[in-house]
Order: structure tokens, then sequence, then C-alpha cells
């Protein structure tokens, strides 16, 4: 594929999801990504539980999969000189630093900007933040159900009538999406410097990607004056044919038609009810708009005689929006997912492959083939090789602990 960042030279410090979900991105896109880590302990996403599921579920750790997949591992103790030393040299000659370590920690190791822009003054220094690098919580850090799901107002704007706001659609839900912008950042970072020669500051925050995700509502709410935007109740809505209908056995079909007028007769032909063509309760907008819970429960009642595959097969046949509510497995299967390889296996030799979902976007049409996450200092000796170090020297320093 088109590898827009062959030869881009990342080196990143960071734990669990947020920011290695950046550095994912960018070792799709073609970077080289030294992932710095403690060299006994590592990324403390190595062995986290996720949602009941231990670490090596099934001969892998998911979370550790998804964000560390393509990089290179290298083990160093960065509380010692001879660490620091190591880590000053990969940063002289790389284009991007990438961390979500906290202020305090930055400058206790010696990474903070001005210590890695004295090495290299053009180095595009990129952070992730809980809530910003401003005001009295820039260094209270954050996770992503804290800062993008509960700050940002995703959690609220779905709890409705619940008691307690309702859980994450899945793992790392904010964090992955910030990763995604940050790495977008990155990006523009890199241009950036191309044109101006000198090293950008790129910072990003959980709390800034939920705000981004939630625009629309905080826009509305702001015109509207309400608290919190909401979407009419199912029953009250504008448009029935923008809703989602529970089939037979149990699975839901979503109808996302805009032009209801357009397609009103197809969909009555689909739904086996061309009755209703010129049914004066529904025959056109304004008329549905009037009888719409009416209209939402016939229809509830209309997909309640049929399974998800004569649904499936009935709607295939017309030319109006829909989808399954589709569960995770179902993705594999997918059509669209199979034909844009919006799936990639990853193989790990010996039988053994996990799929996992690319950056998003394609470059010239095609996916990248994605590489497995490395194993704690999988790669030490060879970066440090390339970086002038000799081999007696690097047994010294596996001797002292302070690699591996």
């Amino acid at each position: 594929m088109s590898r827009a960042l062959d030869g881009v030279r990342v080196v990143e410090l960071a734990h669990f999801a947020y920011v290695p979900s950046a550095g994912a991105v960018l070792a799709d896109w073609g970077a080289d990504v030294l992932k710095i880590e403690h060299p006994r302990h590592g990324d403390p996403m190595r062995g986290t539980t996720i949602g009941g599921i231990p670490p090596g579920t099934g001969g892998f750790t998911f979370m550790w999969e998804m964000a560390n997949r393509g990089k290179r591992s290298v083990g160093i103790d960065l509380s010692t000189p001879a660490g620091r030393e190591l880590l000053l040299s990969f940063v002289a000659s790389a284009d991007v630093f990438l961390t979500s370590f906290l202020p305090g920690v930055r400058e206790r190791l010696a990474v903070s900007e001005a210590d890695l822009r004295a090495v290299n003054p053009g180095l595009v220094y990129a952070t992730g933040w809980g809530q910003g690098p401003e005001g009295p919580e820039s260094a209270a850090g954050g996770y992503d159900q804290t800062s993008f799901w509960y700050r940002a107002g995703v959690a609220s704007a779905l709890t409705g009538d619940q008691p307690v706001p309702p859980d994450l659609p899945g793992p790392g839900f904010g964090d992955i999406t910030s990763g995604l912008a940050l790495a977008g950042g990155v990006a523009a970072a890199l241009v950036q410097r191309a044109r101006t020669g000198e090293g950008v500051l790129v910072d990003g925050s959980l709390l800034a990607t939920g705000m981004w995700m939630m625009q629309p509502a905080i826009a509305a709410a702001e015109v509207a004056e309400l608290d919190e935007f909401r979407f009419l109740d199912r029953y009250e809505t504008q448009n029935p044919l923008v809703n989602a209908y529970r089939t037979a056995d149990g699975r839901f079909i979503g109808l996302c038609v805009m032009k209801t007028d357009k397609h009103w007769a197809e969909l009555c032909e689909a739904f086996g009810t061309p009755e209703l063509v010129h049914d004066p309760r529904f025959h056109d907008q304004e008329a549905r708009t009037q009888n719409a819970a009416e209209l939402v429960r016939l229809l509830e009642d209309v997909f309640a005689r049929h399974t998800l595959t004569h649904w499936t097969e009935a709607l295939g046949r017309q030319t109006a929006q829909w989808a399954v509510v589709q569960r995770g497995a179902d993705l594999k299967d997918d059509p669209q997912v199979v034909a844009n390889r919006y799936l990639r296996e990853v193989d790990y030799g010996g039988g053994r492959s996990i799929s996992l979902v690319p950056a998003p976007v394609q470059l010239d049409r095609t996916a990248p083939e994605l590489r497995p996450a490395p194993e704690l200092g999988a790669d030490t000796e060879v970066v440090l090789m390339e970086h002038g170090v000799d081999w007696d020297r690097i047994e010294e320093l596996k001797a002292s602990g302070i690699v591996t």
C-alpha cells in the first residue's frame, strides 16, 4: 500500500490505550514506532483484565494487540542515567515523540518538551491528556470512562430515564477515538514541520475528543436553551421511518429514510403492506408525522411477524437506507467489511492469528498489512545496534537490568 509515513520515526512513551492507539495508527500508515517500556513490567496494558477477560485469553491480550500492533518494543529503565542516555539517542534521530505521561513524571524522567528539544529542535512533541494542557486539572490525568464518557457529556446524553448512566459500548471507546484524532494531529504537525523546518507541539485530550463527538448536541442545547439535547421518544418522532424495529427472532432492523415520500411506496411493498401506500393516515410525510405514534406501533407489529433473514431479503429489494443492528461477531461476515478489508488478520505464526481493525482511512484504496504487537523488549538489541551501541555494551546494560 501507499505508506505515507514510511521513514518517519516515532518514539512512544505511553501506557494503556489512548496514546498507544495513536501510535498504532501511525504504524498502520508506515511509521517506525519504538515503544519504550520498563524492562521488567512494561506497559500495564499487557497484564490488564478487560471486561472480565483475563490477559492471554485465546492466546492474546486483545487490548494490547489493538493498541500496539506494528510497533517495536524496547525495554529501558529510564530512571537510570544510562537508560535516559539511550532514550535521548533515539529522540535525536526521531521525527515524533508521543507520550501519555503526566507533566510531573515527564519532568522527573527528564523527557519534557524542553529536555527533548535540546537534542532535537525539530521534534514533533505530541501529548495526550485527560482534560487538556491548561487549567486547574491539567495534571490530574484521566481515563476514557471519566474524561470522555462522563465529563464530555456522552454518557448523560444516553442515560434518558435510566437510574444510572449506561456503560461504554466497548473497551477503550473514548481512548481509541481520541487516539485517532491525536494521530491526525501528528500527521498535520509533520506537514507543518516540512514547510517551516521547526518543531511542533501537539496536544490532544479525551475531553476535547468527547466534546468534538458531542458538538451537535452541545450546539443544539445552546441555541434551544436546553440543559441537554435529546432525540424525541420513538413514538413522538417526526419521522417513523428513522427508527429501529425488532424482528420475530429478537434482532433489530434500523431504518434511516430521510426522503420518505420518495421511498414510501417501495417500502410499503417491502413491508408486505401495499395497502398503506394511499392510506390517508400515512400517504405523505405530513400525514406520517401527524400520526407518528400510530405508524410506529403498526411497524413494530409488522416487523415482529418475520425473522431477520426475511427482512434482510425484503429490504434488500428496495432503495431506502436501512441496516441490521449488528453484533461484534457479525462484522467478520459483513460483505462490505470483507470487500473493503476493514478487518485484517494478523498472523503470529504457528496457526495463531487475530483479526484487528486497521486505521479507518485508506491510502490509494488499499488496507495496511498489520503486524503483531511486540513482546516486551523484543527489539531492544536490534534498536540499540541501529543507534550505534556495540554488543559488549548491550551485554553490560542487560546484566545491570537497564535494558531487557
